[in-house]
């Protein structure tokens, strides 16, 4: 009975009984199909098709990663921005299907969008530094997210406070800011911490550059909130890294005066 019931499993590789001559047949393979194996996707985009492929290849040019064709002479400012609002609604991480390198897309997008909008010459001299990953210094620029800014209605008014920096727009109502620079400007500085809203940051220049791009992008009608997200994403995080930023350190003065030190 039990050499029956031991005879009906097939071999599992170990030798046969008794000295038995019988073939083994060849373990099975451990390697799966390479048909039922997906690729793994690189952070540079290798083994990734399509859109999301072209944007994350190194080689890309920005054209390429704005979906763009570069043999095209000229391309308007609101052809650069609708460009730019497509792939925000593709690709952004919170309707990306590709959510391990959603951000890493919506970065090469903006610096695509950045260097196409008039904004190259601030990108090459930094070597394509994300500003919002390493502030290029400190942050005393003024950038109002006029999605949370009440407006006239403000009890604590920044522009009433310090109206040589802000001014209400004529379109929405809302407070924007017309001068820069105003880091240590003390009216500045308390408009900034009396807003009920908590929408005035001070910013680098580069992060204002793309910003004032974003916002604008988003004011513009139809509302996608998308956008709206990427601008809270690249405010919080500028908030983060400009208060880690440090001021480079100097070197030790030398002197030349002579010290007799007897």
């Amino acid at each position: 009975m039990m050499s029956a019931v031991a005879s009906s499993f097939p071999s599992r590789g170990h030798a046969a009984p008794f000295g038995g001559s019988r073939a083994l047949p060849p373990p099975p393979s451990t390697r799966r199909s390479t048909s039922l194996r997906r690729p793994r996707v690189s952070a540079l985009g290798g083994g990734l098709e399509g859109e999301a492929g072209k944007i994350l290849d190194p080689r890309a040019t920005p054209f390429q990663i704005l979906g763009l064709d570069a043999t095209t002479a000229f391309y308007s400012a609101a052809q650069l921005k609708a460009a730019f609002r497509a792939r925000v609604k593709e690709f952004h991480p919170d309707v990306c299907k590709d959510p391990e390198n959603a951000d890493l897309i919506m970065r090469r997008v903006i610096e695509a969008y950045q260097m196409l909008s008039g904004n190259q010459e601030m990108m090459v001299e930094r070597n394509n530094v994300d500003p919002f990953d390493e502030p290029e210094c400190e942050a005393r620029d003024i950038f109002v997210n006029e999605l949370l800014c009440i407006g006239t209605g403000c009890p604590y008014s920044c522009v009433k406070r310090a109206p040589h920096v802000f001014s209400f727009s004529d379109d929405i109502g809302t407070a924007r800011a017309i001068s820069q620079g105003n880091g240590e400007d003390d009216l500045v500085q308390l408009a900034v911490g009396q807003c009920p809203r908590k929408c005035i940051y001070y910013v680098t220049p580069c992060q204002r550059t793309i910003l004032e791009d974003v916002l604008a992008s988003v004011l513009m009608p139809p509302y996608d909130i998308a956008e709206a997200a990427v601008l809270d994403s690249l405010l919080s995080k500028a908030k983060f890294e400009n208060n880690r930023y440090r001021k480079p350190k100097r070197g030790a003065k030398s002197s030349s005066d002579y010290v007799d030190w007897m």
